[in-house]
C-alpha cells in the first residue's frame, strides 16, 4: 500500500472515526446555526440561499467533527480509566491516533475550505473559531468548569451561521449563541453527574466532581432558566411571531421536563435528558423558528 492511499481512511475506519466522533451528534448544534442562518436571510432579502445554507452545514459539521476528534485523542488516556468510556475506539484500538488525526485533520480543512467560500470575515474569524475546540479538553486539567469552555465553543455556531449569510458582526445573533452555548453547558453538567467518583479517583476536574451532584443540577436548572430568559430576548430583538413564540413555551416546557426525570439521587433516566431531550429541544426550536419566518415572507 502506498504511503498517500495509508494517510486516507478505509472504510472500516471511516466508519470507526464517524463513531469516534459521534457524527449523529450534530444535531445539538446544527439547528441553531440554522436559526441564525434563516434569521439573517430574512432580514437580508427574504429568500433562502440554498448555497449559502449547505456551506454553513459543511462549516458546522468539519468543526464539530475536528473537536470531536481533537478531544477523544487528547482524553484517549482520560477515557481508558473510566468504564462508562474504556470501549471508545481509540482505548480499544478500534481507531488509531494516526487516523484520528488525519480525518481530524481532513475535517478542519473541510471547515477552513467552507469558511472561505462563504465570505472573507468567516475565514478571518474561522481559526478563533478553532481555539476552544482544542482548549475544552484540557480544560479538565486545569479547572473545575470545563462545562464553560464547552459552552463558549459551542456559542460560535449561531453567531457563525449569522456571520455567513451577513458579512457581518451583529449582535441579535450574539444573544442567541449565548443561549446555546448556557444551554449546552448547562446539560453537560448534568451529564458529568454521571463520571463523579470516577473523576475524583484519577483527577478530573469539574462542577460536579468538585461540588457535588446536588449543586450541578441546581446549577444546571440555573443554566436552563438563564438560556430561556435568553431565547425571549432573541425573539424581541428580532420581531419574532407566534410560531417562534410557540417554540419557547415547547423549549420550557423541556426544560421543566428534564429537570423532572434527573434528580441528584436519582440519574437512571440522565441518557433520557441528555440525549432524547436536548435533541427535542434544538429540532423542535428550529421547525417553529422556520414555520414562523415562512410565515411572515422568508421565500423557499
Amino acid at each position: 500500500m502506498s504511503s498517500a492511499s495509508a494517510a486516507i481512511p478505509q472504510p472500516g475506519r471511516t466508519k470507526a472515526f464517524l463513531r469516534l466522533v459521534m457524527i449523529e451528534h450534530s444535531v445539538f448544534a446544527l439547528p441553531f446555526a440554522y436559526i441564525a442562518s434563516l434569521t439573517a436571510m430574512y432580514q437580508w432579502d427574504r429568500n433562502i440561499h440554498w448555497g449559502r445554507l449547505l456551506m454553513v452545514t459543511v462549516c458546522m459539521v468539519g468543526l464539530r467533527t475536528f473537536a470531536m476528534a481533537v478531544n477523544r485523542i487528547i482524553d484517549r488516556e482520560i477515557d481508558a480509566r473510566n468504564p462508562r468510556t474504556a470501549h471508545r475506539e481509540l482505548v480499544t484500538g478500534a481507531m488509531s491516533v494516526r487516523h484520528a488525526w488525519t480525518g481530524a485533520l481532513i475535517a478542519l480543512a473541510v471547515f477552513l475550505g467552507a469558511a472561505a467560500l462563504l465570505n472573507p470575515l468567516c475565514l478571518a474569524l474561522a481559526p478563533i473559531a478553532v481555539i476552544p475546540m482544542v482548549v475544552y479538553p484540557y480544560g479538565k486539567r486545569f479547572t473545575n468548569f470545563p462545562q464553560a469552555i464547552l459552552g463558549l465553543a459551542q456559542a460560535m455556531g449561531p453567531v457563525g451561521g449569522w456571520l455567513a449569510i451577513s458579512g457581518r458582526w451583529d449582535w441579535d445573533a450574539v444573544v442567541l449563541g449565548l443561549a446555546v452555548g448556557i444551554w449546552i453547558g448547562g446539560f453537560d453538567l448534568i451529564y458529568a453527574c454521571q463520571d463523579v467518583e470516577t473523576d475524583r479517583e484519577i483527577g478530573v476536574m469539574s462542577v460536579p466532581a468538585r461540588f457535588g451532584i446536588p449543586v450541578a443540577i441546581r446549577a444546571a436548572r440555573v443554566c436552563h432558566a438563564i438560556v430561556t430568559a435568553l431565547f425571549v430576548w432573541y425573539a424581541v430583538v428580532t420581531g419574532a411571531g407566534f410560531f417562534f413564540w410557540l417554540g419557547l413555551v415547547i423549549v420550557a416546557g423541556a426544560f421543566v421536563y428534564e429537570h423532572s426525570i434527573v434528580r441528584p439521587h436519582d440519574l437512571s433516566r440522565l441518557n433520557r435528558a441528555f440525549f432524547s431531550v436536548n435533541g427535542f429541544i434544538g429540532i423542535a426550536l428550529f421547525v417553529c423558528a422556520l414555520l414562523d419566518l415562512l410565515v411572515r415572507g422568508l421565500t423557499v
